[in-house]
C-alpha cells in the first residue's frame, strides 16, 4: 500500500518539525519558537506525529499477522526494528563519547546503553539512549498484546473481542485515573490507556479495509478517537505546562482539528479512496520513515550548533533536514536493507503444486 509509505513519512516529517521548530531549545542555544513564531503553531503539531504512527501501526500489524504463526511474526519484527536502532544507538554512543556535544546527552553509563541495546530498558527503569525511543516501548508492548492474539488464531471475530476488551480496559483505567483513584502501574503498562486508542483504531480500519461491512469495527473507529482526543489533548497540555505557551503554541482547537484530519485520511485510506500507484520514489520514502525517526535527534545535535551563528536559523533548520533525510536514507539502503536480507529466511524456491495453492487461499480466515 503506497499510500502507507507516504503517511509514514510524512508522520516522522511531522515529528522532525515539532523537534527542530519547536522542542530542541537545548540543541539551538535558544527557544527554537522564538526563532520560528511564524511556524511554531503549526510544527507544534507535529508532536501529534507519533500518534498517526500508532494508528498505521495498529493497521499494518494486524495485517501483517493475519495468516501467520507466532515464529513469523516474532522474527518480522525483530528484523524490522532492530538492524537501525541498533545503528541509531552506537551513533549516539560516538557522538556523546568521541565529541564535546552537551545538548540531550542521557548520560548512560556503558552498562545502561547495553541495556538500551534491548529496547527494554524502561522495564528497568533506565533512562532511553534518544528521546525519541519512548515509542519504541509503546511498539513493543503492542506487539506483545498481538503475540496473544496470534497464539490464539486471527479471524475476525476474535480481532473484535480483543478490540473490544483493549477499548473497554484502557476507558477503564481512563475513568479510574480521571478521578484521581489509583491503578496499578503493571496494569497502566499492559494496557496503555494513553494509546491502546490509537493501536485498536488501526486494527478496526484494517478490518474496515479487509472485509468491507460491519458497523462494529467503525464503532470502535468512533470510541478510539474519543479516547484519542483525550490523549493527544493531555499529551499537548503537558508539553505546554512543561515549556509554557509562548514555547510550545498549540490551542486545543488545533489538536482536534489535527486529530480529526488523521482520523479521517486513515478512514479514507481503509476506504481505498486514497488509492497510489506503487513506485520506487514512495517505496524509498517509507524505508526512509524508520532511520529518519531514529536518527534526526542525533544529527540536530552534531550539525545544529555546529552551523548556528553562521547562518540564519531557517538556513539551520532546512540543511539540517536535508542531511537527516539524506543519511536515513543512506541507512535504509546501504545499512538497515542488506542487514535485513541477512537476517530474513530464505524462502523454498519450490513451486507449490495448484492444488496445494488453492488449498492455501481457501484455506484463510
Amino acid at each position: 500500500m503506497a499510500e502507507l509509505d507516504l503517511l509514514r513519512f510524512l508522520a516522522a516529517l511531522a515529528v522532525v518539525a515539532f523537534h527542530y521548530l519547536v522542542a530542541y531549545a537545548s540543541v539551538w542555544g535558544d527557544r527554537p519558537a522564538e526563532l520560528f513564531p511564524a511556524l511554531a503553531p503549526i510544527a507544534g503539531l507535529g508532536i501529534l506525529g507519533v500518534e498517526l504512527f500508532f494508528i498505521i501501526s495498529g493497521f499494518v500489524i494486524l495485517m501483517t499477522v493475519w495468516g501467520r504463526g507466532l515464529g513469523a511474526f516474532a522474527r518480522s519484527r525483530l528484523v524490522r526494528l532492530y538492524p537501525a536502532y541498533w545503528l541509531s544507538l552506537a551513533a549516539i554512543a560516538a557522538l556523546y563519547g568521541l565529541t564535546g556535544a552537551k545538548a540531550l546527552d542521557p548520560k548512560l553509563s556503558p552498562g545502561e546503553y547495553l541495556l538500551n541495546a534491548s529496547m527494554f530498558q524502561r522495564l528497568f527503569k533506565v533512562t532511553d539512549a534518544s528521546g525519541v525511543y519512548w515509542s519504541l516501548w509503546a511498539e513493543l508492548r503492542f506487539y506483545l498484546l498481538i503475540a496473544i492474539l496470534v497464539i490464539i488464531g486471527v479471524t475476525r471475530g476474535r480481532v473484535l473481542t480483543f478490540c473490544g476488551i483493549w477499548l473497554a480496559a484502557a476507558l477503564g483505567v481512563k475513568l479510574l485515573e480521571d478521578n484521581d483513584l489509583a491503578v496499578p502501574e503493571v496494569v497502566r503498562e499492559i494496557v496503555m490507556p494513553g494509546y491502546a486508542g490509537y493501536f485498536v483504531a488501526g486494527m478496526a480500519l484494517y478490518l474496515v479495509h479487509k472485509h468491507r461491512g460491519g458497523w462494529l469495527p467503525w464503532l470502535y473507529v468512533v470510541a478510539s478517537y474519543g479516547l484519542s482526543l483525550h490523549s493527544a489533548l493531555g499529551r499537548v497540555h503537558g508539553r505546554i505546562e512543561l515549556a509554557g505557551f509562548k514555547n510550545m503554541p498549540v490551542s486545543d482547537v488545533s489538536v482536534i482539528i489535527t486529530m480529526t484530519l488523521i482520523y479521517a485520511v486513515m478512514a479514507l485510506m481503509a476506504l481505498g479512496m486514497l488509492r497510489m500507484r506503487s513506485s520506487r520514489t514512495l517505496t524509498a520514502l517509507g524505508g526512509t520513515t524508520y532511520p529518519l525517526y531514529l536518527f534526526h535527534s542525533v544529527i540536530a545535535v552534531a550539525l545544529i550548533p555546529l552551523l548556528t551563528g553562521h547562518l540564519p536559523p531557517w538556513a539551520v533548520a532546512t540543511i539540517t533536514t536535508l542531511v537527516s533525510i539524506l543519511v536515513s536514507y543512506l541507512v535504509y539502503s546501504f545499512a538497515e536493507r542488506p542487514i535485513q536480507r541477512l537476517l530474513k529466511p530464505r524462502r523454498s524456491t519450490q513451486t507449490p503444486s495448484a492444488p496445494a495453492v488453492q488449498m492455501e487461499k481457501t484455506s484463510v480466515p
